[in-house]
């Protein structure tokens, strides 16, 4: 039986520093907690789910190919930086190699002033190899493919495709040295706008009547692809072992969704250490 107070108390009484959350079933807030719409806070790498969204409207209008190579939709000056070699290795990389992580070789993130330069020239020894391999360049290529795809700013298309159909209207986002919209991380939301995405992804990709995502993209986003210690990993969206999936940033940013039971849970956090006890307890009193 849930009990959203022990849930609470758990957070006051551990001094977890959670600025707020909310708990729906079938689209009605159940419970809250602190500030969920009043301020912003930082997603971390659930910004990466952001762009996922984003990633599917393209699909779904025929304008991306998930088995094309990265570099299909890369700046065609940059690709003439590349040796011939280089461009060889990332033939093998495709879009949805990118979107499961499963590249083997990519440090953590970008550096420099120029983060395209600095991801395409990284040395991928063996691209064939589907490894799981966490960070941040993945994402960060995807943000500039869309954006090449589309001829315009990512940020202002996630802004007119995604937050202004689910009525964000508060938020900020970063963008790399050069100007491109910083997939990885960087998106601030309210507590009750990042529960918007957990609720049109639940709901088959509608959200108050309007559709966003088609099905098939959500079901492909959500999938497991790779099997990781969490449970599994599909679009830059973590699956859950006991059924759901999960939009999740470092330090406790967390947006679960159970789409057969219509439930889904979000709580924003700012914890360096010890996330992992607010999820637990989350998981013992609403789970």
């Amino acid at each position: 039986m849930m009990d959203f107070e022990a849930f609470v108390k758990d957070i006051s009484d551990n001094g977890w520093a959670v600025h707020g959350a909310e708990v729906y079933e079938n689209g009605v807030l159940l419970n809250s907690f602190g500030d969920t719409c009043d301020n912003i806070y930082d997603l971390y790498s659930a910004t990466k789910a952001v762009v996922s969204c984003a990633c599917g409207i393209l699909y779904d209008r025929g304008m991306l190919d998930l088995h094309a190579p990265i570099l299909t939709y890369m700046p065609k000056a940059r690709l003439g930086r590349m040796s011939a070699e280089q461009r060889e290795r990332f033939a093998e990389i495709t879009v949805e190699r990118l979107l499961t992580m499963s590249v083997d070789g990519f440090p953590f993130r970008p550096e420099g002033d120029s983060y395209l330069d600095f991801s395409l020239a990284c040395l991928i020894t063996n691209p064939s190899a589907v490894v799981f391999n966490y960070n941040n360049i993945n994402a960060y290529l995807i943000g500039v493919a869309l954006t090449e795809i589309l001829g315009r700013d990512l940020g202002a298309f996630i802004e007119e495709e995604l937050f202004k159909p689910l009525g964000i209207a508060n938020y900020t986002y970063g963008r790399c040295p050069e100007g491109y919209f910083y997939g990885a991380s960087k998106l601030k939301l309210s507590v009750h706008d990042f529960s918007r995405f957990g609720l049109m992804l639940c709901n088959g990709g509608v959200y108050n009547g309007k559709r966003i995502l088609s099905e098939e993209y959500i079901r492909l986003a959500t999938s497991g692809h790779l099997l990781v210690r969490e449970g599994h990993y599909g679009y830059f969206i973590w699956g859950l072992p006991a059924g759901g999936f999960r939009l999740s940033g470092k330090w406790g940013q967390k947006c679960f969704c159970f789409p057969e039971r219509g439930l889904v849970i979000t709580y924003l956090s700012n914890m360096e250490e010890g996330s992992e006890a607010v999820a637990q307890s989350m998981e013992r009193h609403l789970l």
